[in-house]
């Protein structure tokens, strides 16, 4: 069969849509991140490695653990949403044109920049890119009250609160969005219900990510896999400028990877944990899945829920339950390298989002 009759098929080009956008940003990211890099080593933005947690105390292990990495370069997570904000662009505005330079019809149909299905997960893309950015450059200059710097933990969650509140109140008031689904079961009409868990969801996906962004690698790994996951989901779905959305993020994250992974070049920083994050929770809410949401980044739970015990342990009980939280630092306390709790934390992440696909798909709703 020739190209130019493959590109009458709508599913045919829409799989390779979705496909040639994660593979557009994945080059255009591993273009950009040496210049980024240097850019980063050139003005020492360098992360200075916390010494006490949210509730103020000591981080003793965490310190010892990772002291050799202090100065390592921050803020890499730029490279990623700048990618994927650049790509949604260009592609509505850049590639019909080069479509009719090159008389060819594919590269217009690449466009996924569209109202319905992607301006709003790339508003929490940039919103929480900006939030993460002044955290991040606050971290490195030591302004703030934080000690070591950095923006207030209670700043930062109004401020996700925020942008989790207009999201809330765009899907249930604008677009009329109440409906609940619980894969294999069906559709619960929850009326205002939806914007306390829109919300609850949001702020689960963001400060988990944030959370989780403690070893080389272990975040960006779990993101890419997770917004992967949600690709095919969105897909399913038929909203194919979100499934190509995704896939431009898990490109741009697998590139980031590529330099991120043990040892790191660079950190993500929370302007990439915190944007990545909320962008994943609006995916999942927008694609009808937020029950979904946590079997596929169920290390997102244990890792928020090992902090939780943890701080509800010493505060009612006075002592630990982990040697260190979230939980990651647990196994690094008790002698686990570095790439064996990163790489465990990606083949369960890797299973949890297959047990995830089939529960989304086999369990779909509208």
């Amino acid at each position: 069969m020739e190209f130019a009759q493959i590109q009458t098929i709508p599913e045919v080009v829409n799989v390779l849509k979705v496909m040639a956008t994660g593979i557009i940003a994945f080059v255009v990211a591993f273009v950009i991140t040496p210049a980024w890099t240097h850019i980063l080593y050139k003005h020492k933005i360098g992360i200075k490695i916390k010494k006490t947690g949210v509730d103020g105390k000591k981080l003793t292990h965490v310190s010892a653990l990772h002291a050799h990495k202090s100065g390592t370069p921050t803020m890499g997570g730029v490279i990623v949403w700048a990618t994927v904000g650049l790509l949604a662009l260009a592609s509505h505005y850049v590639f019909p044109w080069i479509a009719q330079v090159l008389d060819t019809n594919f590269i217009a149909r690449l466009d996924f920049f569209s109202r319905k299905q992607t301006y709003l997960p790339l508003f929490a893309l940039v919103a929480g890119g900006v939030l993460g950015l002044f955290d991040d450059i606050a971290s490195v200059r030591g302004w703030g009250k934080n000690k070591g710097g950095g923006i207030q933990f209670a700043l930062r969650f109004w401020w996700l609160f925020a942008i989790a509140g207009a999201g809330a109140w765009w899907f249930f008031v604008k677009l009329g969005w109440d409906v609940l689904h619980v894969p294999g079961v069906g559709d619960f009409m929850i009326g205002v219900w939806y914007v306390p868990l829109f919300i609850f969801v949001i702020l689960f996906s963001a400060i988990s990510s944030n959370e989780t962004d403690g070893l080389d690698g272990l975040n960006a790994g779990v993101l890419t896999i997770a917004f992967a996951a949600f690709g095919m989901i969105a897909f399913m779905h038929n909203k194919v400028d979100l499934a190509a959305f995704c896939m431009a993020v898990s490109g741009a994250l697998t590139a980031f990877l590529w330099f991120n992974i043990y040892p790191a070049r660079f950190f993500m920083g929370d302007t990439g944990a915190m944007a990545l994050g909320t962008t994943l929770g609006v995916v999942a809410m927008l694609t009808n899945s937020a029950l979904v949401l946590f079997i596929i980044v169920f290390i997102y739970v244990l890792e928020s829920g090992s902090v939780v015990l943890q701080l509800a342990s010493k505060r009612f009980l006075g002592r630990k339950i982990f040697r260190a939280a979230p939980i990651h630092h647990h196994f690094e306390a008790i002698g686990w390298p570095e790439p064996k709790i990163v790489m465990r934390a990606w083949v369960l992440t890797m299973i949890t989002a297959a047990v995830g696909l089939i529960i989304a798909i086999f369990g779909m709703g509208r």
